[in-house]
């Protein structure tokens, strides 16, 4: 008796001589927990296991690669989804393809994100501040919070099916990666590439921190322009949408070809501006745009980098007028003391009165911002620690092409040789050319953070140094270990979240000890990540592979681009058109999710999500499962080998699928999964079912050479289909192989089946 099946892939059995499960729909709730579990106990995610059961060989090519780690501050959204998806059909074909696969899971514990939610958390139900609640107090919430989160991620990502070594799961926080960062920073100090220096930070007043470019973000808001002298007798009208600042201007850029100010240039000038006295050089840098406002700009050292580099060109004072709390700190009576806003709009009144504002224009402007706390960011020079990209040292070792041991080089160097040098690849590769360009324009790198939540800094400074018994150099002491002796006070600051993470392909072996995962799997095989991140923690693992181990952390960079509604809108919260992965797993299946993420999703391309589109592929998932079902129960006899004689039919089937085969798997080396799992999805939907399944039905109810070889062949191309669809839907290809395969002593499943 046989099966039938139609073109929708329905289908009747009418045989007792069909595993249990085939006899009922595919149910993706009841199998994909079962299947996960299966793959957990079994230990096929440890590559450790796979060499020890014969999975693959110990000498085997190694495969690596690092979970970027979400952070611990909620669930994961699609975006997350789309990673894991990435990510796990790379580790699975290549555990498939027999190398010795390691794919490694871990959380990043987001100092400054983590802290203030659960801040605001504090303050919505008891009202309190971090410092009415104290360090330790509110360090015990957070862990607490921090603790709770990562079960969830967790959950989440097995949900996914992400194969993943829980064996080796890290945190960015816990213990072992505590020591990494400790012996880090010492060994950039001792090679002079850490240092404690005053200079313009990105500053949240809100927040009440430094932050990090990545923190910013940039809102267009709607702005003025105003033009303005400074008093009646200065000679150059300046254009800027904060006359506030302009209570700390020392200079006046104008571009050197510009003639209209070529007779100013070189002079100083003072001027009686809003109560505060300024002392102003009009000089010449090519930096300024002659057609932007009047072509000259007021240059405010202390309140903007790019001011702060012209005052450091050409020897100008710098001269702070705004406070940690955006108050300003110069002026007038109405100005000073007051928050910037407010002392706008008195110097903008001040200046009417006095005849100076020449115009007012309406303009748009990207404000930054602070994304965790919404604050607008104070460009502040501070006391901070900084890590020195310009700085020559003596790499001790070097395995990048283009750096010899022993040479003098600077970190931002290492940054474009690796790249440079195509010891790395970044995929889309037209994204090297904005790497390039953002390291050209790289300063120094701002680790220290005012937070309590993350790696406290690991310098202590001696409470006797104010008795004067210490130097400068006794006064402060940088270690591993906290220093002997209960004179000693730990620098409060906390590290930037990212000084961890740029850790992250090594620490996670096991640096800064010397292990065998360190030798067998760095560098790592690819790192897949967002493209908006490239700059903020790809760049900085280049950085600290570079300088402590001498080599690339990882050979690819596979960059994805952002998942949007089917309109192209950004998922937000605030549109409410955000796609829960996890909810749209448990209703249609994690491998519907994965295939909905895996097709049409070009590197380095904005992809669209929908749940119509999820949908869609639950309809593919049992499609696969009822012609299982039809190919289980018509060729539960045939032969493994190929029989003496094949029908033209049956041979054009393999010699086609084969071709096929080849084109899916040389997709798959180069990183076209997209086209890979668009291939599978046409022949196995198209060519498998809706043509051959339909012409092989006479063949398969007679017998005899004809049916032999009809069924070898549909038996024999549909499990090699299940094999190429795996990476992309693991769990209901592991379920149909595992019926199609008797699990005995010496099975193969799926997950560590040869490609």
């Amino acid at each position: 008796m046989t099966t039938e099946i139609n073109k929708s892939g329905d289908q009747t059995p009418t045989t007792d001589d069909i595993p249990a499960q085939f006899l009922k729909p595919y149910d993706s709730n009841q199998t994909e927990k079962r299947i996960y579990e299966f793959w957990e106990k079994s230990g096929f995610f440890n590559p450790d296991v796979c060499v020890k059961k014969g999975f693959c060989e110990s000498d085997s090519e190694a495969f690596s690669m690092v979970l970027p780690p979400p952070n611990v501050t909620g669930i994961l959204h699609m975006g997350h989804a789309l990673a894991v998806t990435l990510e796990d059909i790379m580790v699975r074909f290549a555990r498939m393809s027999g190398k010795k696969t390691l794919w490694i899971p871990g959380t990043d514990h987001a100092a400054i994100a983590t802290q203030s939610k659960v801040e605001k958390e504090i303050y919505k139900k008891e009202g309190k501040n971090r410092y009415e609640i104290g360090r330790e107090e509110l360090l015990k919430r957070i862990e607490a919070f921090a603790a709770e989160s990562k079960t969830t991620i967790v959950s989440q990502l097995k949900s996914l099916g992400a194969s993943l070594d829980w064996n080796r799961e890290a945190f960015t926080l816990d213990e072992k990666r505590g020591k990494a960062v400790r012996c880090a920073f010492k060994e950039l100090y001792d090679a002079g590439l850490i240092y404690r220096g005053y200079r313009i930070v990105n500053w949240d007043p809100k927040g009440q921190t430094t932050i990090s470019d990545d923190e910013i973000v940039y809102e267009e808001r709607a702005a003025k322009l105003y033009t303005f002298k400074y008093s009646k007798d200065f000679p150059v009208p300046i254009s800027t949408t904060r006359p506030e600042t302009k209570l700390g201007d020392t200079g006046v850029a104008v571009h050197p070809t510009d003639a209209r100010y070529a007779k100013f240039v070189g002079k100083e000038y003072e001027a009686e501006f809003a109560g505060s006295k300024l002392k102003i050089k009009i000089f010449a840098d090519e930096s300024v745009d002659p057609a932007f406002g009047t072509g000259a700009v007021g240059v405010t050292p202390a309140h903007s980098h790019i001011d702060a580099d012209m005052a450091l060109r050409h020897g100008l004072p710098s001269k702070v007028v705004i406070d940690e709390r955006a108050r300003i700190t110069e002026g007038m009576d109405g100005v000073k003391g007051e928050k910037t806003i407010v002392a706008r709009e008195k110097i903008i009144g001040w200046l009417e009165q006095n005849g100076l504002l020449i115009r007012t224009e309406d303009i748009k402007q990207n404000i930054a911002t602070a994304e965790r706390t919404g604050g607008v960011i104070e460009p502040l020079p501070k006391l901070q620690w900084f890590v020195s990209v310009n700085k020559k040292f003596k790499i001790r070792k070097s395995k990048i092409s283009g750096v010899n041991s022993g040479d003098m080089v600077t970190l931002k160097e290492i940054m474009a040789q690796a790249v440079k040098s195509g010891n790395i690849k970044i995929i889309p590769d037209h994204f090297s050319k904005t790497y390039f360009h953002w390291i050209e324009n790289l300063r120094d790198w701002c680790i220290s953070r005012q937070i309590w939540y993350g790696h406290q800094i690991p310098v202590w400074y001696s409470t006797l140094a104010a008795e004067g018994d210490l130097n400068a150099e006794q006064e402060m002491y940088i270690g591993i270990e906290k220093p002997k002796g209960e004179e000693w006070e730990q620098d409060p600051d906390t590290l930037d979240t990212w000084f961890s993470a740029s850790l992250w392909t090594f620490s996670t072996l096991g640096w800064p000890d010397t292990t065998e995962d360190l030798k067998v799997f760095h560098p790592t095989s690819v790192l897949e990540t967002g493209y908006e991140i490239l700059f903020f923690w790809v760049a900085r693992m280049i950085l600290m592979s570079g300088f402590f181990l001498g080599e690339i952390p990882f050979q690819t960079v596979y960059l994805h681009g952002t998942v949007r509604d089917k309109q192209r809108q950004k998922m937000s919260k605030s549109l409410g058109n955000g796609i829960d992965p996890v909810e749209m797993s448990a209703k249609y299946g994690a491998d519907a999710v994965r295939m909905s993420l895996a097709v049409g999703n070009t590197p380095g391309t904005d992809t669209r999500i929908s749940e119509e589109k999820i949908r869609g592929y639950k309809h593919f998932c049992n499609k696969i499962w009822n012609i299982g079902r039809f190919v289980i129960s018509n060729t539960k006899k045939a032969d493994e080998t190929a029989p003496p004689s094949i029908l033209a039919d049956d041979e054009e089937l393999l010699r086609s699928f084969s071709a096929l085969k080849s084109e899916i798997t040389d997709d798959m080396n180069s990183f076209r999964f997209y086209m890979g799992a668009e291939k599978i999805y046409h022949f196995v939907w198209h060519e498998l079912a809706d043509k051959f399944i339909e012409k092989s039905k006479e063949s398969l109810k007679g017998a005899g050479a004809a049916r032999d070889s009809t069924a070898y062949a549909l038996r024999k191309v549909f499990l090699e289909s299940i094999k190429i669809l795996h990476p992309f839907m693991p769990f209901v290809t592991e379920e149909i192989w595992s019926m199609f395969k008797t699990v005995g002593e010496n099975a193969r499943p799926l997950i560590v089946e040869d490609w």
